[in-house]
């Protein structure tokens, strides 16, 4: 059985706080802080918007998270600046690992997909950016039921679309919400633990697998 692998975007494959080299340019030492906060918004905002179903896209929360912070921190921003944060948006790096980790994927017939919060549109051009779209056999965008991560009915379309089984299907993210959403809906789940003080929620919901890298996913797969 071919085995189909989800990979998160934002904050798995692509560094989020890519934007930070350019909010230090504007604000100086609150740059860290400042983008840490906006992430925690941008996800607050989508998690908010889905329980109340009243869908914008992901770009919306991400520039609504922006003038919250904004506020948050005391940073007057003019219109010009916050849309260049938002263009930066659209263009972040991904992590070291990600390539490498691809290519292993890729050249053990993984089927490989991107599953994101963010449009088709937006993600199809931050991978290229970061020039690993060619991994991917395709794009799965939760724009296309206007819901977001973790609820269950987008991990639901994801199986439909990529036309993957729960138990072959596995989402890979550094996002212990979705990772716990993701084996809510009777996927198996790896979570990318990056940095040692990343906390996994307490839930009693434990990813199949943990790592510290998309370099270990070949083999911490090859043993499942």
């Amino acid at each position: 059985m071919t085995v189909t692998l989800a990979f998160d975007v934002y904050g798995t494959l692509i560094d989020t706080h890519g934007v930070v080299s350019e909010l230090q340019g504007l604000i100086g030492n609150k740059a860290k802080d400042f983008s840490h906060t906006w992430r925690e918004k941008q996800l607050e905002y989508s998690f908010r918007r889905g329980l109340m179903q009243n869908y914008e896209p992901f770009s919306v929360c991400t520039s609504n998270a922006l003038d919250y912070t904004c506020l948050f921190y005391g940073v007057d921003l003019t219109s010009q600046q916050k849309n260049n944060l938002l263009e930066c948006y659209r263009s972040l790096p991904a992590f070291e690992d990600v390539k490498i980790g691809l290519e292993k994927l890729k050249a053990s017939n993984y089927r490989l997909f991107a599953f994101s919060n963010g449009t088709a549109d937006a993600v199809n051009e931050l991978l290229v950016t970061a020039g690993i779209r060619d991994y991917f056999h395709g794009v799965v965008s939760v724009d296309d039921i206007k819901s977001f991560k973790p609820n269950p009915a987008v991990y639901s379309h994801f199986l439909r679309v990529s036309e993957a089984k729960g138990n072959s299907a596995w989402l890979i993210s550094s996002n212990p919400f979705d990772v716990i959403g993701a084996i809510s809906a009777g996927m198996r789940a790896a979570w990318v633990k990056r940095s040692k003080s990343s906390i996994y929620d307490p839930w009693g919901i434990d990813p199949t697998t943990t790592i510290e890298s998309l370099v270990e996913l070949h083999e911490k797969l090859a043993n499942k």
